[in-house]
């Protein structure tokens, strides 16, 4: 299939290669020449501008924003409102959050342009292979015209049309609250050891929990490789940086009036990170960039 790809930092790239190793034609556009060259050199055509992306592609275009949620993706679908036509599709990968979601739907049907908002979930590797993708938009029909997309750059079982515009950015957004408490408790463990009176092996550790326990999975995969760089983590700070999705869930629950307590203080001690050094600050940072590349503070 035909398709274009808006953006291509690190979950972009990856994307970028996934498509093209399923046999999909890729145009490829960033503001970046080097993000460009590395798509021209995977096989994708590369441009520099969005309308070149526009005028590449055969109708219906199929455009996939993968951009930081806020102003550039709201600028960049704000532009894409001017440039397609009727029955063209816009699918926002991003974490935006789903209220604006919403409200691209809106701007973009006025204009008769098919709209899915997709959250994407199994960081940068996921990206690359086997993904994780949660898919809203209004008009099934145009859901199964580009299915096949994501039946070959996602995991068996791997993806879900949720139903109607907004509905899967904010499954997305639940599923990451989910992911700030799941971190938080691995992370806890972590730091009781630390403080015992015992000598554990930090990288041992997850190595067993990964094999036959109640809460092995992917994060504790994670913290073994983290671990096995730096096994006590000494080289990093323990901040955690957040990107806003747990705060969503969080206001959500508020509204809603469900009870989330874990969720809630997860994110209250990412917030306490900010201020002060802690063991379980070092192995949800360590995660994070595990998983996604997320931003580490390193030690001096």
């Amino acid at each position: 299939m035909n398709l274009a790809m808006i953006g291509l930092g690190k979950m972009g790239i990856n994307l970028c290669e996934n498509l093209i190793r399923n046999d999909n034609q890729v145009v490829a556009f960033d503001l970046n020449e080097v993000a460009r060259q590395k798509a021209s050199d995977m096989g994708a055509q590369s441009v520099a501008s969005l309308e070149e992306a526009v005028l590449a592609l055969k109708k219906p275009r199929i455009m996939w924003v993968m951009l930081p949620a806020g102003k550039p993706t709201n600028d960049t679908i704000d532009k894409l409102s001017q440039l397609l036509d009727n029955d063209d599709i816009v699918i926002d990968g991003g974490n935006s959050f789903y209220e604006d979601s919403l409200r691209h739907n809106q701007i973009l049907k006025a204009k008769g342009i098919k709209f899915f908002d997709c959250g994407t979930s199994g960081g940068k590797s996921g990206a690359n292979q086997d993904g994780n993708f949660m898919i809203g938009g209004d008009d099934y029909k145009t859901f199964q015209y580009i299915e096949p997309i994501f039946k070959g750059i996602a995991m068996k079982d791997g993806y879900l049309y949720t139903g109607k515009a907004g509905s899967g950015h904010y499954l997305k957004m639940v599923h990451n609250g989910i992911e700030y408490g799941m971190m938080e408790a691995i992370a806890e463990g972590f730091d009781v050891l630390e403080h015992s009176k015992f000598e554990y092996d930090n990288e041992a550790v997850a190595k067993v929990w990964s094999n036959g326990s109640v809460i092995r999975g992917w994060l504790m995969e994670l913290a073994q490789d983290a671990f096995s760089k730096d096994n006590n983590l000494q080289h990093i700070k323990g901040t955690m940086h957040s990107s806003g999705e747990g705060k969503w869930t969080l206001d959500e629950a508020l509204k809603l009036q469900v009870p989330t307590p874990v969720i809630g203080m997860s994110l209250m001690m990412r917030y306490r990170s900010m201020e002060d050094d802690t063991f379980t600050g070092k192995v949800v940072s360590a995660l994070r960039n595990e998983f996604g590349g997320h931003a580490i503070d390193k030690n001096k």
